[in-house]
């Protein structure tokens, strides 16, 4: 079976559930509801072989309703074949189920979706920040978030030398806190 056949396959099995296909330069994108993800997710990989997970992204479309996507990027190992499932979701409702359990490799990617965006996963096993501190107010991937960033105060952690005054995407108020001997 060719990745035509196997995208084929999977648009005349979940026809209804597609609310959109488009092709480009031979990658096929699925736009599909949010409730239909893990059950999509499952048969690509249990029926038609897209072992891997290449990447999970976000894009704000900061103005339109609903405002966030989210896209996976599969790959068929054994047939070189792409694709790539997007679905939309609602600044009233930013959360998304979890595949990590589908394929563990997703773990990490939602982790950042949730502290750069703000869309939760729900059901993920460790939905932590990973990249800011817990307690950041603010999400710096959105739309709204300003390139100088904005003013927050750090947690208690010893500074060893002051940092850069108003520089850099998150600007920090120093703590109290001092290096111990």
């Amino acid at each position: 079976m060719t990745g035509g056949e196997l995208l084929a396959a999977l648009g005349k099995l979940f026809g209804t559930k597609i609310q959109d296909k488009t092709e480009f330069r031979g990658e096929t994108t699925f736009t599909i509801a949010r409730e239909h993800l893990r059950e999509l997710a499952k048969f690509c990989r249990d029926e038609l072989s897209f072992d891997y997970l290449v990447d999970i992204s976000s894009v704000d479309n900061f103005g339109d309703e609903p405002r966030f996507e989210v896209v996976y990027e599969l790959y068929a190992m054994a047939f070189g074949a792409h694709l790539r499932l997007k679905l939309r979701v609602s600044e009233d409702d930013p959360t998304v189920e979890t595949i990590s359990d589908i394929w563990p490799a997703a773990d990490w990617h939602e982790r950042e979706i949730y502290d750069m965006m703000g869309l939760r996963f729900n059901n993920h096993p460790d939905l932590r920040r990973i990249l800011m501190w817990e307690g950041y107010p603010y999400f710096p991937l959105r739309k709204e978030f300003p390139l100088a960033g904005l003013p927050s105060n750090m947690p208690d952690v010893a500074f060893s030398e002051a940092a850069p005054l108003e520089g850099g995407p998150f600007v920090t108020v120093p703590s109290t806190a001092t290096v111990k001997d």
